[in-house]
């Protein structure tokens, strides 16, 4: 069985419309995951309700107080932005700390059972700073799920793989100062954020960026991965690889301009496979509904 965790709550992040952030992303990959042969491999899990974890425990472990309060008075007041591209609506706290749960208990399960599980939740995370939200997330899942894990007995290193389009600023710049994390994108560049330039290799040498060019197809990225990625996660030999699962860098998905199709995460996931069946996969990007499900399908299919 693949665990799934997923919960209808997640929907209820509301970033209004014509928001290329939105709900129908989730209802769109949960449909395609039931219509496939193996629907029946499919294990469908709740998250953690917020009631039943200290969750702010792990994100203040992560995020400062001011920007935490800061979120909740916003979500509280009614709704707002954090950033042009980023709003908060009455629930959007609550389902943030309802994502961050997931997240977490993909970690406590790929420990537990030494497979793969993927979270399917939102608000994505890896724009998100320690003191900032931006480009549609509001906390780092990724780099708290990686600051969890390695408060559990056995996990001493963790690599985050990030294959979203867009270079997550926030994950690097929260786990730079970790030796026990490394942390590989691989973005388009130029692109939104801005950042993930190849020199920046973070304080302990644990940051590997890979900016890409438009246009770059799968040939381009199994070069990469071929020549840098694998070998730079297999030489950190980690405990737990968790992907920041961003999936616009699709030819269909027009938020960015790279060329991959929705197979072509299937051959990802088999380079990761190679290393460990350890993976969390946790969704972040992807704003093509039909490529997007594709690509989810791909990614776990390869796990089966």
């Amino acid at each position: 069985m693949l665990p799934v965790i997923y919960s209808p709550d997640f929907l209820l992040h509301d970033t209004g419309h014509f928001h290329p952030e939105k709900p129908e992303r989730l209802t769109a990959i949960v449909e395609g995951l039931k219509q496939v042969a193996w629907a029946d491999r499919i294990d469908w899990q709740l998250p953690t309700s917020i009631q039943e974890r200290e969750t702010l425990f792990f994100i203040e472990q992560i995020h400062t107080s001011e920007y935490i309060n800061r979120v909740k008075s916003i979500a509280d007041s009614g709704g707002g932005y954090l950033d042009e591209d980023t709003p908060v609506s009455p629930q959007s706290y609550d389902i943030a700390l309802l994502a961050v749960n997931a997240w977490l208990d993909g970690v406590d399960q790929v420990i537990s059972t030494n497979n793969p599980v993927f979270v399917l939740a939102r608000p994505p995370g890896h724009h998100a700073t320690r003191n900032m939200g931006m480009g549609f997330c509001l906390f780092s899942n990724a780099a708290i799920a990686a600051n969890y894990a390695l408060q559990q007995p056995g996990i001493q290193r963790v690599a985050i793989l990030d294959w979203d389009v867009h270079h997550g600023n926030g994950t690097e710049v929260i786990v730079e100062d970790n030796p026990q994390i490394i942390y590989c994108s691989i973005h388009q560049y130029p692109c939104y954020p801005g950042t993930g330039k190849k020199s920046d290799r973070g304080k302990h040498n644990n940051i590997l960026n890979i900016p890409m060019s438009p246009g770059s197809t799968l040939v381009d990225y199994q070069s990469v991965f071929d020549d840098e990625v694998i070998p730079f996660l297999t030489n950190f030999q980690p405990d737990l690889i968790i992907v920041s699962a961003g999936y616009d860098a699709n030819h269909q998905d027009t938020i960015a301009n790279i060329s991959l199709q929705p197979e072509d995460y299937s051959l990802f996931t088999d380079y990761l496979l190679k290393i460990t069946r350890r993976l969390l996969f946790g969704l972040e990007g992807g704003y093509h509904l039909q490529t997007l499900t594709k690509s989810v399908i791909s990614t776990l299919k390869s796990c089966l």
